[in-house]
């Protein structure tokens, strides 16, 4: 066995860059495959937010994304054949010299794969906007940055749409799209209904792009009133994925979902690259979080008791554990240290194998409203309380949290992660998966992770839906999509709901019920908590891994300090054949259009892929 020898995950950026991997002597699997470049200015700070947004969704959607400088793109240390495809990032790339201009034609009409992301390169290195249109207009496909005609009208905010198919296509769950069902009768007929993505709560939501002129030249995903959204198209040899949308800026203000949607979609629809799935065993799942905020509650958990709904799980239950909810002596909590029916309940679930959490600080209402207004450290005193009842009732450290009405500010998220919580119930980014979100411009923390909700239009808890009028029919129509999209997708969901809320949907939920229990027997849905997923995705940071070319195929090795246990990669069938694991423990299973590579519990391994096609 010849000798490996890897770069920690430690190692400088520039040697990240420079190829990430130190290569094998013997040539064979010397080659990079699947490495997608960032390319970033000169000078450009790694650590900087406009940078490291692309890192983490690309670390959390399991894509091998390094930084690239331009130096480096004009004079390649081995050739920019190592990188399956090329990002030029929004807000940070805004400048570039003709030079580099001319250096990405060449690299597309060669055959190169590029994903160009809004005002890249619209500007000259004096910052200004050269010419009638964007010097890339002709790659993207549409002309845009016509700042010579329109002004301070180059950039408008309008709605986004696109056909059921592409939003599928995109991996935007429905609910996050709407409406999520094909209005039209007829099959595929049916798949050009047009839907709009939408927002939690307001519902309509205007995206900032450049107004574009004439006709897209390719396959057109979204488009507003303003124009071309996004859309690909061959160039030459090449290909071009043009998204006219500030994904960073996007996901630095609590929207991370069009970031992450078209970072996937660039690297495995259009270029079938395998990926590091986010969930166990790649088996998706839903995190289903009950939020139990005062003695409404009591009544609610005693009746669903009866329901199917405890056969399943285990579930995240996160509590306000205080005795009063609207304000101090009000006595409508649900008073833990001192309801001998509250402590019942809990210990029941505890039993069941549910995960207790913590909802707020002590007193819902009163902590919600002072959250934004109060010093910190004034409430930092109601956390404090919530947490130590529930430990002295459960006997368990509480790691998982849910903030009241969804208000979440910074200082709650880093006093959370200082004291031992690993996730937390989340409405911003509403429609991802798990995430290690931003606020206020940068990432809130460091092993802490978000679960955003999953929503139905504006409504995301069922009295929310009920309130919308929405039916039952369309309500358990969701819920079982929502369970296809994870299933489907290799992804994990968080719905959430409030036990009053849910108790005139009991036959809705039975019959979603049965669907996950259908699944589940099957192997192929899981139900997830919080915590689980937030310990799993701290332990799937701890992996390196790279796909190198080999012979006539790839090879995948991976290693951990820790595990590697439970990790899958998926690697696209109409590309690879079955894989082989040729160091290590794994399980190859098919999957769908996928072929997925199971971790056993040890820390290497090593996996053969043919190449069905160059």
């Amino acid at each position: 066995m010849r000798k490996k020898v890897l770069i920690a995950i430690g190692a400088s950026l520039c040697l990240l860059a420079a190829g990430g991997w130190l290569h094998r002597s013997g040539g064979q699997g010397s080659k990079e495959y699947g490495r997608l470049g960032l390319l970033l200015p000169d000078g450009t700070d790694f650590s900087d937010p406009r940078v490291t947004v692309w890192l983490d969704a690309a670390s959390e959607e399991g894509l091998d994304v390094v930084p690239v400088t331009d130096s480096s793109f004009l004079r390649p240390l081995f050739g920019r054949q190592e990188y399956a495809g090329l990002i030029v990032p929004d807000s940070v790339h805004e400048q570039a010299s003709d030079l580099l201009v001319s250096a990405i034609h060449n690299y597309v009409t060669t055959g190169g794969k590029l994903m160009l992301v809004y005002d890249a390169g619209t500007k000259s290195l004096q910052g200004a906007y050269p010419g009638e249109r964007s010097r890339f207009s002709d790659l993207a496909g549409v002309d845009y940055a016509l700042y010579q005609a329109l002004g301070d009208k180059t950039i408008e905010s309008s709605d986004v749409n696109g056909t059921i198919s592409a939003m599928d296509q995109l991996r935007i769950p429905p609910g996050k799209y709407y409406p999520f069902l094909a209005v039209a009768e007829g099959g595929d007929a049916g798949q050009q209904t047009m839907a709009q993505l939408r927002r939690y709560q307001y519902g309509s939501l205007e995206y900032p792009s450049f107004v574009t002129a004439g006709a897209y030249s390719g396959q057109v995903l979204l488009h507003s009133s303003e124009g071309t959204v996004a859309g690909h198209h061959p160039v030459g040899k090449g290909l071009v994925l043009f998204v006219n949308l500030p994904l960073g800026y996007l996901k630095r203000q609590t929207d991370g979902l069009p970031l992450h949607a078209f970072l996937k979609f660039f690297a495995v629809n259009l270029l079938d690259l395998p990926y590091l799935t986010s969930v166990p065993d790649g088996v998706g799942g839903i995190v289903l979080d009950w939020h139990v905020d005062s003695n409404a509650a009591v009544k609610a958990l005693q009746e669903m008791n009866h329901w199917t709904i405890l056969q399943q799980g285990p579930y995240s239950i996160d509590i306000t554990a205080g005795p009063d909810t609207y304000t101090f002596g009000d006595g409508k909590g649900f008073d833990v240290l001192h309801k001998a029916v509250s402590r019942d309940l809990v210990q029941q679930y505890l039993q069941l194998g549910e995960e207790i959490g913590s909802h707020g600080g002590w007193i819902h209402n009163y902590f919600s409203a002072h959250a934004d207004t109060d010093k910190p450290a004034d409430l930092e005193q109601f956390l404090e309380l919530n947490k130590n009842a529930l430990e002295q009732v459960t006997g368990k450290t509480v790691v998982e949290y849910a903030a009241p009405n969804g208000n979440q500010p910074e200082w709650v998220t880093h006093w959370l992660e200082s004291h031992g919580f690993v996730a937390y119930y989340y409405t911003g980014d509403t429609g991802m998966g798990p995430t290690q979100d931003y606020l206020g411009g940068r990432r809130a923390g460091k092993n802490i992770w978000a679960f955003p909700i999953a929503h139905m239009d504006r409504a995301a808890s069922f009295e929310e839906m009920s309130a919308e009028d929405v039916s039952y029919g369309v309500i358990q129509n969701w819920l079982e999509r929502m369970t296809d999209f994870v299933v489907d997708e290799k992804q994990a969901r968080l719905i959430y709901f409030h036990p009053p809320g849910i108790l005139s949907f009991h036959q809705v939920v039975n019959s979603w019920l049965e669907k996950t229990a259908q699944l589940k027997a099957q192997g192929r849905f899981r139900w997830y908590t919080m915590t689980q997923m937030a310990h799993f995705l701290n332990s799937r940071k701890n992996a390196e891994w790279r796909v190198g070319e080999r012979d006539n195929g790839v090879l995948l090795e991976m290693k951990s300090a820790e595990t590697l246990a439970h990790l899958a990669w998926s690697f696209p069938k109409k590309r690879f054949g079955k894989p082989e694991a040729i160091r290590g423990a794994a399980a190859v299973v098919e999957e769908g259009d996928a072929w997925l590579v199971v971790s056993g519990d040890g820390n290497q391994l090593e996996v053969e892929a043919r190449m069905l096609n160059r």
